[in-house]
């Protein structure tokens, strides 16, 4: 290992773009927790005979990656020599089961949905997580890619052999509705790839508003403080007093969806909200009421495999195991979400497009393999009143002083709401 990929002290990001954060990362922590259910309780043999058993069940709905062989990469030389990248991605796709849950949202028309009880019509990609798993010493990094920027696009295509030609512009949340995972995964790579080939995402996986909600209850809720309370109507009846609160079910997905409870209603501000549940997430995945107990890490390993997409090369067990003990011992201080650094589109102040410069940066100290302090969110504290909504539905506008915006797993600082 070269001088410069070994540890150097803790950096701080320059400072160029805008703050918001990453988005659930019910994703990275749903695939290392599946896997530590395995490793936990592999000794009598009941991880072992679960996950093999449902193993059919997680690879129903797998798909290739394009200029991937179904047969996984070797995991001992990605982890050792090249780190591991995962896409972990939230589609927006309704279910039979839960549609009564989300109100006109999804249809209550039963032939509007396929024989697995999908919504036939494609969903969107609102949550795009790219979890970097570095070679030794071992950090973690999860960058989220904002809904609402502006970015080419690849052509793809989708399960019906249907194109969508290449565009120079389009807003990166339309990927799946124009080619599936694998779509979503080839337009990340045009963002990462450019500033390091090594980036080139490796598995992929996604996971639906219901498996968001079967997740969260099988660890018995995530917690969460709120610094000045949320009400939001639009995602779920959402209505959280100034405090810390338990989240699970649909619950955790509503506040996971909230953006016009948040700040000034925009994206960037979800995303860091986001990232307050990620954080806290993580924490519990590591703790003693999950890692200590079988019971919660069977739970925790069948939901997981029962409802998550993955791509064809993630879905050995044993892959799963072996991405789980490469990220096993990282400590909460290296396990860090950021936010894709963004700069206001110049054509539409409601959208962003990618800030070069701070993206290379950052890019720069993932492949030197060094920590990175983030950005602070905008708000440490509760302020002395709401923040006014000026225009709902828009994505905030980048502060240029802020770069790579977002929180280690051990900041325990509170949610942003927009008041009660």
């Amino acid at each position: 290992m070269s001088d410069t990929s070994k540890r150097r002290g803790r950096r701080t990001l320059a400072r160029h773009g805008r703050l918001g954060a990453p988005s659930p990362l019910a994703r990275l922590m749903r695939i290392i927790g599946i896997a530590a259910a395995c490793v936990m309780v592999a000794g009598v043999g009941v991880a072992a005979y679960a996950t093999w058993d449902l193993s059919s069940t997680f690879a129903a709905n797998a798909v290739d990656l394009d200029g991937q062989d179904t047969a996984p990469p070797d995991i001992g030389q990605l982890v050792n020599d090249e780190g591991v990248d995962l896409l972990l991605t939230g589609v927006d796709i309704c279910e039979w089961d839960s549609h009564e849950k989300f109100g006109e949202r999804c249809p209550s028309d039963r032939s509007m949905y396929g024989e697995d009880g999908r919504q036939l019509e494609a969903g969107r990609n609102d949550v795009n997580l790219l979890v970097h798993i570095s070679p030794e010493p071992r950090k973690i990094t999860a960058i989220a890619f904002p809904r609402d920027l502006m970015i080419p696009t690849p052509e793809c295509t989708n399960a019906d052999g249907e194109v969508t030609a290449a565009s120079d512009k389009n807003m990166i949340n339309t990927a799946y509705e124009a080619g599936g995972l694998a779509c979503v995964a080839s337009t990340i790579d045009t963002l990462t790839t450019p500033h390091d080939p090594e980036l080139k995402i490796d598995y992929a996986a996604t996971v639906t508003w219901n498996g968001v909600i079967e997740i969260t209850n099988a660890i018995g809720g995530v917690d969460v403080c709120v610094d000045q309370g949320i009400n939001d109507v639009e995602a779920g009846m959402l209505y959280l007093e100034p405090g810390t609160h338990t989240l699970a079910g649909e619950q955790a997905l509503a506040f996971l969806r909230s953006r016009h409870g948040v700040g000034d209603g925009g994206d960037l501000g979800r995303i860091s909200n986001q990232q307050v549940y990620m954080s806290s997430l993580a924490r519990k995945l590591m703790s003693e009421q999950v890692l200590t107990n079988p019971g919660t890490l069977l739970s925790l390993a069948r939901t997981t495999l029962t409802n998550v997409d993955p791509s064809s090369n993630l879905t050995n067990p044993v892959t799963l195991v072996q991405i789980a003990m490469a990220a096993k011992d990282v400590p909460l201080s290296d396990i860090v979400f950021l936010q894709f650094p963004v700069a206001e589109d110049p054509y539409d102040p409601n959208r962003v497009v990618p800030d070069e410069v701070a993206a290379d940066e950052m890019f720069a100290m993932m492949k030197a393999n060094e920590s990175v302090d983030p950005a602070a969110p905008p708000t440490e504290g509760p302020p002395e009143s709401p923040v006014p909504t000026e225009t709902p539905g828009a994505t905030e506008t980048p502060d240029p002083e802020l770069a790579a915006p977002g929180r280690t797993a051990e900041d325990t600082s509170c949610a942003q709401g927009s008041g009660l």
